[in-house]
C-alpha cells in the first residue's frame, strides 16, 4: 500500500502525468478488527474478511494521503475516494488496486479529468478542464488525446477532429476566435495535405500545406468573389476527392459543407495566420493569435501585373480594383510557404477548365483496361484478396530455413497456389471477399530479394496487410494499369499484363544477380509477383514494387523521362498538382556536386547495360523534385503557421526560446556524414552506401534540411542539386508570373517500366513510326539505341557538367 501511496503522490508534484501502479497493503500485522494501527504510523479502519481489508473501508498513511471506499481481497476495488496531501482527488471506480472504469481526478494545479481510466490512465472518452480554462473533450488513449476530440482554448479558439499521441492528426476544423477557418487535413500537429482557409472578411484559399506552411499549387478567392465549388477547386488543382490521390494520410474532406457563410467584405487580400502550441507533457495548449499577410506585412497590398508581366504592389490601387475584378480568382504556388508563382484567372474561364477535366476523366475512366479486366469485381475485393493471399504467402516461406537461392526457384513453376473460399478452409481463414485463386510466383526468390534489400517479412506484411489496408491510386501512364499505395507510402502495387508477367519472370535470374552485385542500382525493386483468379477465370496479375517517392518531404513535380520528343508533353489543361509531366514539359537542368554526377551516371551505365542484355526498352527514369523556397522577395513570404504543437519542434527549428515564431531558413547544408546522426533504417527505395560530395573533399554526407532534419545521401534518395530554368517563359502565357529563376532542389530518382521487350510487335511499331514521325524521335527503338539516347539526354540536357 505504501508503493501506491508514494506513486499517487508522485504523481500529484507531476501535475498530472500518468499515474503508477498499485499494488495491496501490507498484511503481516493486520487482524481481524474494525480498526488497525500499524507500526509505521498507518491506519485503517473497516471490514475485514480473515486477515484482508474487505468491504468498506478507509485507509490513512502516515503522511495524510487518504483513502475511503470498497475493498476486496486486501486490494482497493469497487468505488472510492482517494486524497492526497497536496490536494488533488480521485473519486471513480477502482478495480485490482488500480483506477479502472470512470472517475474524476482533480490535480493540484487545478486541473480537472472526469472520464474512463484504465489501469491508472486516461483511457476511453473523457473530459478534461486545464488549469488555464483549456478544454479537451473526446477520446484519448493511454492518457493522450486520440481519436475524435474538441480543443477548446481559454481565448476563444476551437478545433474540432481528429488525434493522434496527443497531436492534432487527420482531418479537423480550426476556428479563430477571428473569425478564420481552417477545414482540411492535419499532420503531427501541423496543417498538412489539402485544405480550404477561410478569413473572415469572406476570402478563400484551396491548397496544400506541409508542415503548416503553404506548399504547392492552390486557388485563392478574394474577398466578395462568387463562392467557390469545392468540386471545381478539386478538379483544377488535380485533387480525386474520391480516392484521396492527393493525401493518402486524410479521408476525403467534403469540406463544402464546412464552408462558414460570412458578409462580403470589400478588402485587400490578406490572409490571417493563428500561431499556437502544445505545452508537452500535460496536454494542455496554449494560443496566440497573430495576424499576417500572406502577401505583406501590411496585409492591405494589392498584387497586380505591369505591362512587364512582373509583380508590383499598389495599396490604394488595389481597393477599388478588387471591388470591380470579384470574378478573378488567382492560382498560385508556394514553396515553404514563400509564393513563387501567380496566374491570374477569370472564375468563368476556370469553371470551364474544370468541366474539361472532368470530362475527360470520365472518357479515361471509360478507356482503362481494368474496367474490362474485372468487368464488376471492385477493387476493394482485389485489395482484400491481395493481401490474403500475400499474408499467407510470407508466413509460410518465413519459417523455412535460409538458404542460397537455386535454379529450381524460377520460373513458372516454381509458385504457391492456394485456394481461398469465403467460408474458410482447414489452410485460409473466413473473409469477407469472394472465393478466389491465389498463385504466388518464385517465393523464395522474392524473399532473399527481400532480404537483400533488408525488408523484415513482419514489417512488410504488417505495411501491406495491416488494418490501414492499401489506397487505390490513379494511373499516371496509357496501361490502364490498376494501383495501390501501402497505408505507411512504401510500397506500390501495379497490375501487369501477362506479357509483362513472363518478361519478368524470364529476366529474374539476371535480375536478381544484377541487384546482388550492384547496391546502387537505380532499376525498380521488386519485392513480389502474385496472380488472383476469380469467379469466370478472370485473372489478375500483380507485382509489388519500392515507392521511389517514400520521404516526409513533399514532392513538387514528378517527371517520367525517356530521351525521345515525339508524344512527350503533356497537354496543359491536363496538369495538375499530381501529374507526372514528360521529356517536353521539363523546364530545369539540374547541377550537382561533380563525385554525385559521376556516381550517378556510372550507375545508370550499369543499368542500361543490364537493360540492354535483356533486349529491354520503353523504360523511363522517374524523377521527383523537392524544391527549397528560395530566398523570399519582401511581402511574398506567410509566416510558418505552425498548429498548436509547436513546442514539440526540435529546438531551433522555427521558434526562439520563449517560443516565438523565427522564419525558418529555406535551403539545405551538406555536412560530413554521421551514421549515428541519421537514420539508418532500411526503406523500399533505399540504396547501398553514402555517397561522397567533391565538394566536401570526397568524404561521405548527409544533407541537413531545415525543418525536417538530417538526411542520408544515397543514389537517387536525398540527392542535392541546383535547378536552373533553361527555357524562357512562353509569351503568350503573360498572366503567370515566374519569381524566381534558380532553386535549390533534392532528388529522388530510379529507372520504372522495363518489362517491355523489343519482340516483333514492337518491331513492326518501329518501322511504321519511323517512317511517319522519323527514326530519332520515336519511343521505339532498338535496344542499344535506345540505352545511348537515354543515358545522353541525361548527360546533356537534364544533369549536364557545370561551366
Amino acid at each position: 500500500m505504501t508503493r501506491l501511496k508514494t506513486l499517487f503522490d508522485e504523481e500529484s508534484k507531476a501535475n498530472d502525468e500518468q499515474l503508477g501502479p498499485s499494488s495491496c497493503i501490507n498484511v503481516e500485522s493486520v487482524e481481524r478488527l474494525n480498526e488497525k494501527d500499524f507500526p509505521n504510523g498507518d491506519l485503517y479502519v473497516g471490514d475485514f474478511k480473515e486477515i484482508l481489508p474487505h468491504g468498506k473501508g478507509k485507509y490513512t498513511w502516515s503522511d495524510g494521503t487518504v483513502y475511503d471506499g470498497d475493498w476486496e481481497a486486501g486490494k482497493m476495488a469497487g468505488k472510492g475516494l482517494l486524497i492526497w496531501p497536496s490536494g488533488a482527488k480521485y473519486n471513480g471506480d477502482i478495480s485490482g488496486g488500480y483506477l479502472h472504469g470512470f472517475g474524476a481526478f482533480t490535480a493540484s494545479d487545478g486541473s480537472i479529468y472526469e472520464g474512463h481510466w484504465r489501469m491508472n490512465i486516461r483511457h476511453g472518452y473523457g473530459k478534461k478542464k486545464y488549469s488555464n480554462s483549456d478544454i479537451y473533450e473526446g477520446e484519448w488513449k493511454e492518457g493522450e488525446h486520440e481519436g475524435k476530440g474538441i480543443y477548446f482554448w481559454n481565448n476563444g479558439n476551437k478545433y474540432t477532429g481528429n488525434w493522434k499521441r496527443g497531436k492534432m492528426h487527420g482531418r479537423g476544423v480550426m476556428e479563430w476566435i477571428n473569425g478564420d477557418h481552417y477545414n482540411g487535413c492535419w499532420f503531427n500537429g501541423f496543417r498538412h495535405g489539402n485544405g480550404i482557409y477561410q478569413d473572415a472578411d469572406g476570402g478563400y484559399y484551396f491548397g496544400t500545406w506541409t508542415r503548416g506552411l503553404k506548399d504547392g499549387k492552390g486557388l485563392f478567392y478574394p474577398a466578395g468573389s462568387k463562392r467557390p465549388s469545392l468540386k471545381k477547386c478539386c478538379t483544377s488543382l488535380g485533387y480525386d476527392n474520391d480516392h484521396n490521390t492527393a493525401l493518402p494520410q486524410c479521408s476525403s474532406l467534403h469540406l463544402e459543407e464546412h464552408i462558414v457563410k460570412k458578409p462580403s467584405i470589400k478588402r485587400s487580400l490578406s490572409e490571417r495566420i493563428s500561431v499556437s502550441r502544445v505545452l508537452k507533457g500535460s496536454g494542455r495548449m496554449s494560443s496566440k493569435t497573430a495576424e499576417s499577410s500572406g502577401l505583406s506585412d501590411s496585409g492591405r497590398e494589392f498584387v497586380h501585373h505591369n505591362s512587364s508581366g512582373t509583380f508590383s504592389f499598389d495599396s490604394d490601387a488595389g481597393q477599388s480594383e478588387l471591388q470591380e475584378n470579384t470574378a478573378l480568382i488567382y492560382e498560385r504556388e508556394y514553396m515553404q510557404g514563400v509564393m513563387i508563382k501567380e496566374r491570374i484567372r477569370d472564375y468563368n474561364e476556370l469553371s470551364k477548365k474544370a468541366e474539361k477535366k472532368t470530362k475527360f476523366h470520365a472518357k479515361e475512366t471509360q478507356k482503362s483496361s481494368c474496367v474490362g479486366i474485372f468487368k464488376g469485381h471492385n477493387s476493394y475485393h482485389l485489395m482484400l484478396n491481395l493481401q490474403l493471399g500475400i499474408r499467407y504467402t510470407v508466413g509460410k516461406i518465413t519459417p523455412v530455413p535460409k538458404r542460397e537461392v537455386r535454379a529450381a526457384d524460377f520460373g513458372d513453376r516454381a509458385r504457391i497456389t492456394m485456394f481461398f473460399p469465403k467460408k474458410g478452409s482447414q489452410f485460409t481463414p473466413p473473409h469477407k471477399s469472394i472465393d478466389f485463386y491465389w498463385k504466388d510466383y518464385c517465393p523464395m526468390v522474392f524473399r532473399h530479394l527481400r532480404e537483400l534489400f533488408k525488408l523484415d517479412a513482419a514489417e512488410y506484411m504488417m505495411s501491406i496487410c495491416g488494418d490501414d489496408g492499401l489506397t487505390e491510386i490513379s494511373s499516371p501512364g496509357k496501361s490502364g494499369s490498376l494501383f495501390y499505395l501501402s497505408h505507411d507510402d512504401k510500397f506500390v502495387i501495379k497490375t501487369l499484363k501477362k506479357s509483362e508477367l513472363k518478361v519478368l519472370l524470364k529476366m529474374l535470374p539476371k535480375y536478381h544477380n544484377h541487384v546482388k552485385e550492384h547496391e546502387n542500382t537505380l532499376i525498380t525493386k521488386f519485392f513480389g509477383l502474385h496472380r488472383i483468379t476469380l469467379p469466370g477465370r478472370i485473372k489478375v496479375r500483380f507485382v509489388v514494387m519500392g515507392n521511389m517517392f517514400c520521404t516526409e518531404l513533399r514532392i513538387h513535380r514528378r517527371y517520367d523521362l525517356k530521351g525521345s520528343t515525339h508524344g512527350r508533353i503533356t497537354d496543359k489543361d491536363k496538369i495538375h498538382e499530381n501529374t507526372t509531366l514528360k521529356d517536353l514539359d521539363l523546364s530545369y537542368e539540374f547541377h550537382m556536386d561533380k563525385s554525385l554526377r559521376e556516381f550517378l551516371f556510372d550507375q545508370i551505365a550499369d543499368d542500361c547495360a543490364f537493360l540492354k542484355s535483356q533486349q529491354i526498352i520503353d523504360y523511363s527514369l522517374l524523377l521527383g523534385l523537392h524544391f527549397r523556397a528560395p530566398e523570399p522577395l519582401d511581402g511574398l513570404v506567410e509566416p510558418p503557421n505552425m498548429s498548436p504543437n509547436m513546442q514539440s519542434s526540435p529546438a531551433g527549428q522555427g521558434l526562439t526560446a520563449d517560443g516565438e515564431v523565427l522564419f525558418p531558413s529555406k535551403g539545405f547544408v551538406l555536412l560530413a556524414h554521421e551514421p549515428s546522426s541519421v537514420s539508418t533504417d532500411p526503406g523500399p527505395h533505399i540504396r547501398g552506401r553514402a555517397l561522397r560530395a567533391f565538394s566536401l573533399g570526397n568524404q561521405e554526407v548527409d544533407i541537413l534540411v531545415p525543418g525536417t532534419g538530417r538526411l542520408r545521401v544515397q543514389l537517387g534518395v536525398n540527392m542535392p542539386a541546383q535547378a536552373n530554368h533553361k527555357l524562357p517563359q512562353d509569351e503568350s502565357d503573360s498572366a503567370e508570373v515566374e519569381l524566381f529563376e534558380v532553386y535549390d532542389v533534392i532528388l529522388y530518382m530510379g529507372i520504372i517500366d522495363i518489362l517491355q521487350e523489343y519482340n516483333a510487335k514492337k518491331k513492326a511499331e518501329h518501322a511504321y513510326k519511323s517512317v511517319k514521325f522519323g527514326p530519332t524521335t520515336i519511343s521505339v527503338v532498338e535496344p542499344e539505341l535506345y540505352a545511348n539516347r537515354f543515358t545522353n539526354f541525361l548527360k546533356q540536357k537534364v544533369f549536364p557538367e557545370q561551366p
